[in-house]
């Protein structure tokens, strides 16, 4: 693959992994001067990048194997970390990505549907049917009771495109302080309580969630917690899965401790 890049980019380029898991990103490097490149990447990429919401995108080039591959400027800078989710630059760039017609367009145009809360809800019933978690675990049992007791409320909501992995590594801070939300692969489009709910609950303390929400352009009422604890408590049970079909018992175990916890939280909160 670097060869192709190679003969792609011309002479004097020095191609070399970029890593991460799917080892479909590289850096290319010639006289002090950076580019991005990754491969096969969406054309959502071209829209993210107008919108000033990734680096810029310099290029899109189909080689000759058929791959496309596209080139962004290399910025300097570094992940934020956990105590950085809190700015309120964080909270406004998830407001802008929520509400921008321009991603919606981009994403409807590709062919991406939104999945409503009753297939998510139907899907991941059987999911648990199949591997037998609904009967083994008293936990799981409990927390499907509160995603059908809650489902009413998660209906007809306006939706967004939303990230759907909101990990303080997928948010870079140049060294300009302009920050970027990276890693598009999962985006869909959803309530934005999927992404708000995501980064609350890792990165900001539970007095301050109704001061972050009101900061990012909500007035939050119990409907909306509602409807955050909902995704939460289906993401926690997506990944419970995952790890249980790779038969990964120590992250397996980690999830059941995570799901008791905020089936919990869900409750206190109904109960309150």
């Amino acid at each position: 693959m670097i060869n192709w890049l190679e003969h792609a980019l011309g002479t004097g380029w020095l191609v070399r992994p970029a890593g991460g898991l799917t080892g479909e990103a590289f850096i290319a490097e010639k006289n002090g001067k950076r580019l991005f490149l990754k491969r096969n990447t969406s054309p959502f990429l071209a829209v993210l990048s107008a919108e000033g919401i990734v680096p810029k995108l310099i290029w899109t080039k189909r080689i000759e194997n058929g791959d496309v591959i596209t080139a962004q400027e290399w910025l300097e800078g570094r992940s934020l970390n956990e105590e950085e989710m809190k700015q309120q630059a964080v909270a406004d760039l998830l407001y802008k990505i929520h509400h921008s017609s321009e991603l919606m367009h981009m994403l409807l145009k590709m062919g991406k549907k939104p999945t409503t809360s009753d297939e998510s809800f139907s899907e991941l019933c059987l999911k648990l049917e199949d591997n037998g978690l609904m009967h083994e675990q008293e936990a799981v049992k409990e927390a499907l009771g509160l995603l059908e007791l809650m489902l009413p409320y998660t209906r007809n909501q306006n939706l967004a495109v939303c990230h759907c992995d909101m990990n303080h590594n997928n948010l870079i801070l140049t060294n300009e302080n302009i920050i970027y939300l990276i890693d598009w692969d999962n985006a869909t489009i959803a309530d934005p309580a999927t992404d708000i709910g995501m980064l609350l609950k890792w990165y900001i303390p539970k007095e301050d969630w109704k001061e972050w929400l009101i900061n990012y352009g909500i007035e939050p009422d119990r409907q909306w917690f509602i409807r955050m604890y909902w995704y939460l408590l289906q993401d926690n049970l997506q990944f419970l899965c995952w790890h249980f079909d790779r038969n990964e018992r120590g992250k397996v175990q980690q999830r059941l401790n995570e799901l008791q916890e905020i089936n919990r939280s869900i409750k206190d909160f109904i109960v309150s």
